[in-house]
């Protein structure tokens, strides 16, 4: 089978003195984000899907960049030529988001003033402005309009900000595993992440660039990360109570014992083998300080801005990191509106990975919504 290659794009915006004003005030520019499309613009421009990732994902969501590479984008069963999001019909456009680590800028950047990476000069971001930067590409590529916004858990509020923050920008919205405000469940674990990463002896006060990273803090932070994106169940058919080899009673606690602690090792290593840290730091606080409801009376009040946008809101059954009851909270609003939303709730027993891995539900569910509208607008 051939394989669907696909190379990353770049593109510079916001160069001084025209820099992005951020939501804290502060200015950042010159902003060079790295993007993926798959498919063909239409000659209207009105078949773009944008698809923004989580907290720790990146622009490659489908296809390869090699022949060489064993493993496909993040969502490879939902986006390519028949899938649930059609390179046939739409065109798809996915974007490393400002503050991350594949190319676009963040702290591990160089700051032009001084030659050297940003490390915590780098200012404080939102999921207001990581929208809002991504704005800018779809000028880059002559798109006044998506036809549709998508993401799941941190992707997920990033299109819900669009359509509040730029509802003449956006058609139609499919929020996946997420929620209008993280709990102060969700914070605590953040927290605890970070202070991971604060606390490894290599993280030098955010200056590690040219020196050893703060791996152990890292990993740390992924392993904590990652236990709140499975769930009981789908831990205990991948693991149960299996030992990694004999049962032992010495005091070497450096060593896994059970093959659930092994797993999580593993994670948390091979995750900063494609992360920074202090992307981490700055990813996470902007996804705590994202509250769809900021500035308005209320939740309802913010998503009144995108009453003519069209909503598909998808939940799923063991995730307990971003609950159903969060899911609904927004679709009540937005029915109290009288807005255009859909509802689909999947019983999954994987957790908050659910949004990756439950590719079959999934697929009927968006390819249903959004080919309905497709044919709207024809």
């Amino acid at each position: 089978m051939t394989k669907l290659i696909i190379k990353p794009n770049r593109v510079t915006f916001a160069a001084p003195p025209d820099e992005m004003v951020l939501e804290s005030g502060k200015k950042l520019g010159p902003i060079t984000l790295v993007y993926e499309t798959y498919g063909a613009l239409s000659p209207a421009k009105d078949n773009a899907v944008l698809i923004f990732h989580a907290l720790s994902g990146d622009q490659h969501v489908a296809g390869y960049h090699a022949e060489a590479d064993e493993k496909p984008g993040w969502w490879d069963g939902m986006v390519g030529s028949g899938r649930a999001i059609d390179t046939d019909k739409y065109f798809v456009i996915c974007a490393n988001n400002i503050g991350g680590c594949q190319g676009s800028t963040g702290p591990s950047s160089i700051n032009p003033k001084t030659g050297k990476p940003y490390a915590l000069d780098f200012p404080v971001i939102t999921i207001g402005d990581i929208v809002k930067a991504q704005t800018y590409l779809l000028d880059h590529l002559g798109i006044k309009k998506v036809f549709a916004a998508t993401g799941g858990s941190m992707g997920g509020m990033e299109a819900m900000q669009l359509a509040v923050a730029f509802p003449d920008r956006v058609e139609n919205v499919i929020p996946i595993a997420t929620t209008a405000r993280l709990s102060a469940q969700n914070i605590a674990f953040n927290e605890v992440g970070r202070r991971a990463i604060l606390h490894d002896p290599n993280w030098n006060g955010g200056n590690y660039y040219d020196k050893t990273p703060p791996n152990n803090g890292l990993a740390l932070a992924r392993m904590i990360g990652h236990i709140t994106y499975l769930s009981n169940e789908s831990m205990h058919k991948k693991f149960g109570r299996e030992l990694k080899g004999e049962k032992q009673f010495e005091t070497n606690f450096d060593e896994a014992q059970f093959q659930v602690g092994n797993y999580l090792r593993y994670k948390g290593l091979r995750f900063t083998e494609r992360f920074d840290a202090n992307s981490y730091l700055y990813i996470t606080k902007a996804a705590d300080l994202f509250d769809l409801a900021d500035g308005y009376p209320s939740l309802k009040d913010s998503l009144a801005r995108a009453k003519n946008v069209k909503f598909l809101v998808i939940s799923f059954g063991s995730d307990w990191l971003f609950p159903a009851e969060q899911s609904l909270v927004i679709v009540d609003a937005l029915k109290d509106l009288g807005a255009h939303v859909s509802y689909k709730h999947i019983d999954s027993t994987y957790g908050h990975d659910a949004f990756l891995l439950e590719t079959d539900e999934l697929t009927v569910a968006i390819k249903g919504f959004l080919d309905a509208h497709y044919k709207e607008k024809k």
